[in-house]
């Protein structure tokens, strides 16, 4: 299947909010309603306007996006129905192009997220707890050297 990926535009904000939601909500059962509703708050009020947003379209529809940060990763997320398809893997090609070397935060227990990093080449740098949450958190970097 072929995916676009494309600089996010202000008309993507709800497909954008519904792939990070139905994404955030599979790959992180452990975090509260609470936590979940303030983050929905961010992304477009203070998340969305920091970091460098990509879409990927597959058919002309976004299901998915990655916000970076520098060469920090801020998030990425896939509607669940087309994880599998390649669209998070042309959102990570994009990204290691524009930037080379990345670096991302993931919560230990979101083994979706674990999972597909450890695919892309991303290793772990060190570990902390997330404050708001008290969840264990990872720092993974992936060296475009090492590819």
């Amino acid at each position: 299947m072929e995916h676009i990926v494309r600089k996010y535009e202000d008309k993507d904000l709800n497909d954008v909010l519904s792939s990070w939601e139905s994404a955030s909500r599979m790959a992180h059962p452990f975090l509260t309603k609470e936590f979940i509703e303030q983050e929905r708050y961010n992304i477009p009020n203070i998340y969305l306007p920091k970091a460098e947003t990509w879409v990927v379209e597959q058919k002309g529809q976004v299901i998915g996006f990655i916000a970076l940060l520098g060469n920090e990763v801020g998030g990425i997320f896939v509607k669940p129905e087309f994880h599998g398809t390649g669209a998070g893997r042309a959102l990570m090609d994009h990204a290691q192009k524009l930037r080379g070397d990345l670096e991302v935060e993931v919560f230990k227990a979101n083994s979706i997220g674990r999972k597909f990093y450890g695919s892309y080449g991303f290793k772990m740098v060190s570990e902390k707890v997330h404050e708001q949450t008290g969840n264990e958190l990872l720092r993974l970097k992936f060296t475009a050297d090492n590819a």
